[in-house]
């Protein structure tokens, strides 16, 4: 057995070296044409183009930012008088809130919405509060 592996080295040492016999003047073809191509592309003479000096575009102008103008509030007030007394839309809902607080027994912060009805030949107002609680009070 150990003969055989002999002849079977011996063989593939040969190929390897005509494998390299055989590529390496491939190499030396390429490097000619590489050669040949580099003189090429230096006898074509290049042209010049003028280059002209960049024309400045027009800046376009932005137009101002625009100003929030803030829309003046309505500014309203409601009075109520009746009988020598006058009571402010104001000073009602002051009563309403005392109201919601103290007889309700609720928190201040609790308070979302206030409908107010004045019904000033009886003398009262009457409430829907947080659309859920309604009564009246005395003015």
């Amino acid at each position: 057995m150990a003969a055989t592996k002999k002849v079977t080295a011996k063989p593939v040492v040969k190929a390897t070296e005509a494998a390299v016999k055989t590529t390496a003047p491939k190499t030396e073809e390429k490097k000619t044409e590489v050669k040949t191509a580099e003189k090429k592309a230096e006898v074509t003479p290049v042209e010049k183009k003028e280059v002209k000096p960049a024309e400045k575009k027009p800046v376009a102008k932005k137009a101002p930012a625009k100003k929030t103008v803030k829309k003046a509030e309505l500014k309203s007030a409601v009075y109520v008088q009746f009988a020598g007394k006058s009571y402010a839309q104001e000073d009602l809902i002051k009563i309403a809130k005392d109201v919601w607080k103290y007889d309700l027994k609720q928190k201040a912060g609790d308070l979302t919405s206030v409908e107010l009805y004045v019904k000033p030949e009886e003398s009262m107002v009457y409430y829907v509060m947080n659309k859920e609680f309604t009564g009246s009070f005395y003015i």
